[in-house]
């Protein structure tokens, strides 16, 4: 195993900057470049000398003794006076050590969950908690990357071994021609079963880090692109009288009280046989069933089938038209009429799709493994062989595994390490 190193904070100039060596030599390249170490686990001031015993800096050193360490390896951290030359010099002394290399982005993180110091999904929340930008998503990264998920899984796979361990046993007994599969065991499945269905049902976490999906669609000239251009406060979609002026979707990501949002103008919903227009119309349908809130401005009876939807009265401002049908909200984009409770009502549905403050949420790769681990489980009811529910029980633990990364994980590693910045 190689021994790496890396600038662990950020960009010099700075007041401080911390560098990191992680592998079986660091111990070694510590006392090179130091001189001596403290114990484990202090800090202590340390003149750095480079291979010609030219001073570096005064800096503070700690030493951890793997696998007691971030990365389970033995770790030495410097940290030093944040000046450009100062830490060109010191990562310059450690290039030269024997047996030392710089490390690759996210290589220390990816050295913490092959040691078995972190799990996959806190490696997720690692990731996700560089790429906040928000409150809410710097919450949900914080609370997967401390383990919040791995600690219910831990409780999950305890059930599941106690269920297994009863069902294999079971099988010794297979023969005696009365000897029935357990009620209480399939019982047992079924509340676990339920169990996962529960979390599965809670609010992902794409919409926190993507934004709510806030789909606008109507027939053609009901006013989309301007109540669009309206909510947005500038022009980002065409408005002509001509039918079919939006040919495609548009995406304007905004804050609705503090809810991300992604509002999408789509292309009218009609019959067409105008080849563009009709591929836009199948994207508009695709959307519609895709979005998360759906602002409907065409007849109210005519709207598609949605959980979280308005229906708009749109051009209210016109006359003959400030009155809208029962159960529609009439807003206009040219006086702005009602667009306050409009984004009021957005907001309010958009927020009960993001997961709670300081809840586990799931992320597509981990509620798929979960849904695969509760479909086993749930599969236990339909068998009445031994054998097949102690064979159902290991495809639930195996999918446990791939949610850990115990197994089966390995075409997702690069892709997520490689989201991680250069010495993390």
């Amino acid at each position: 195993m190689d021994t790496i190193f890396a600038l662990s904070s950020g960009r010099p100039p700075a007041a401080v900057s911390v560098i990191r060596v992680s592998g079986p030599l660091a111990h070694a390249a510590g006392l090179q470049l130091a001189g001596s170490l403290p114990a484990a686990r202090q800090a202590a001031l340390r003149t750095l000398r480079g291979e010609d015993g030219g001073i570096l800096d005064d800096a503070l050193v700690l030493r951890f003794d793997g696998p007691a360490s971030s990365t389970g390896e033995d770790v030495v951290e410097v940290q030093c006076h944040g000046g450009r030359a100062v830490v060109d010099a010191i990562l310059g002394a450690l290039e030269q050590i024997a047996g030392l290399r710089g490390a690759r982005p996210g290589e220390f993180t990816r050295r913490a969950f092959e040691n078995g110091r972190i799990d996959l999904t806190e490696a997720e929340g690692l990731a996700d908690l560089i790429e906040a930008e928000t409150e809410s998503q710097r919450k949900a990264a914080l609370t997967l990357a401390e383990g919040g998920l791995r600690r219910q899984v831990e409780q999950w796979q305890e059930r599941l071994l106690q269920l297994s361990a009863r069902s294999e046993a079971a099988i010794d007994y297979a023969d005696e021609d009365d000897v029935g599969i357990d009620p209480a065991l399939i019982s047992d499945c079924a509340a676990l079963a339920a169990d996962l269905s529960a979390w599965l049902e809670r609010p992902r976490v794409e919409p926190l880090k993507d934004g709510v999906r806030v789909v606008v669609a109507g027939p053609p000239n009901a006013g989309k692109s301007s109540l669009i251009n309206a909510i947005a406060g500038q022009e980002r979609a065409i408005v002509t009288d001509i039918p079919g002026t939006t040919r495609d979707h548009i995406e304007v990501p905004l804050s609705l009280g503090g809810v991300p949002v992604l509002l999408t103008d789509t292309a009218g919903l009609r019959e067409t046989e105008e080849p563009v227009e009709r591929i836009g119309v199948e994207r508009s349908q695709v959307l519609v069933q895709a979005a998360d809130v759906l602002l409907w401005l065409g007849e109210p009876d005519q709207a598609p089938v949605h959980r979280r939807l308005i229906r708009l009265h749109p051009r209210a401002d016109q006359s003959g038209r400030t009155a809208g049908p029962p159960d529609t909200l009439a807003v206009s984009a040219k006086t702005g009429l009602g667009l306050g409770t409009l984004l009021e009502q957005t907001a309010e549905l958009a927020r009960s799709v993001l997961p709670a403050e300081d809840a586990v949420a799931l992320n597509r790769r981990q509620a798929r493994h979960l849904a695969e681990a509760r479909d086993a489980v749930a599969a236990v009811q339909t068998v009445d062989d031994f054998v097949l529910v102690a064979e159902q029980l290991r495809a639930a633990r195996s999918a446990f595994d791939r949610l850990t990364g115990r197994a089966g994980v390995e075409d997702v590693l690069d892709a997520l390490f490689g989201r991680f910045c250069l010495g993390k």
